[in-house]
């Protein structure tokens, strides 16, 4: 992986292609993302970058702890609000208190996109795992119908089986996408269309990386 970038997730809209082909597209605010530190394979073991995004604003000193406040003292960059380390190959042509931009991507680049997914709570087992309805749905079944169902043998083994499906919290949690295609990138605005949806809400924190599969083609453009 050689380019990555963190963004905040507006929400979905809609693109045409030259023969009238409607896109569904996700919008994402990609940087500018701030290099903060770069580390190195002599010196740290491995090759990354450390940046921090910017869009949401500034963090209050008081909540970083000393060590971080010195790597961003020492990069000259205001503390921001998000802070991140990518892998990256080529970690070494970055430089400390740089700016990274969406242009490092470019229209039909192939990403990898990680969010946190919409946090849904207690749910049951038909929202959480597509389970189907219990019985007929006429009277004198009784209230069974979006229930569990059996959840295990009868005197033998006497316990429920591990990994059971049931109810439970659903959702927020760190879901990535991978081979997204990327439709549209808007340098003057900072902004990136991907084509397809990606996890979060609007308004969360993503992470767009260079996708490590390689992928056959456009599915949008010939």
């Amino acid at each position: 992986m050689k380019k990555a970038i963190l963004g905040k997730k507006l929400g979905m809209s809609q693109i045409f292609t030259p023969d009238g082909t409607m896109i569904p597209v996700t919008v994402v605010q990609a940087g500018p993302c701030s290099v903060i530190q770069i580390k190195t394979v002599e010196k740290d073991g491995y090759s990354a970058v450390k940046v921090g995004y910017e869009s949401y604003g500034e963090k209050k000193a008081k909540r970083i702890s000393k060590p971080i406040q010195g790597v961003y003292k020492h990069a000259g960059v205001a503390p921001a609000k998000y802070m991140r380390e990518f892998k990256l190959e080529n970690a070494s042509e970055y430089e400390v208190g740089s700016v990274i931009n969406c242009d490092v991507f470019k229209a039909g680049d192939r990403v990898d996109v990680t969010g946190t997914t919409r946090g849904r709570g207690f749910t049951g087992v038909i929202q959480r795992w597509n389970a189907h309805r219990i019985g007929p749905m006429s009277h004198g079944t009784g209230p069974i119908h979006r229930s569990v169902g059996s959840l295990s043998a009868n005197s033998t083994p006497s316990r429920v089986f591990k990994n059971k499906k049931m109810a439970g919290q659903y959702g927020h949690e760190r879901v990535t996408i991978q081979n997204l295609e990327i439709v549209k990138v808007d340098a003057d605005k900072n902004v990136i269309l991907i084509a397809g949806g990606i996890p979060g809400p609007k308004n969360s924190l993503v992470a767009v990386k260079e996708s490590l599969k390689k992928a056959r083609g456009s599915k949008w453009f010939k």
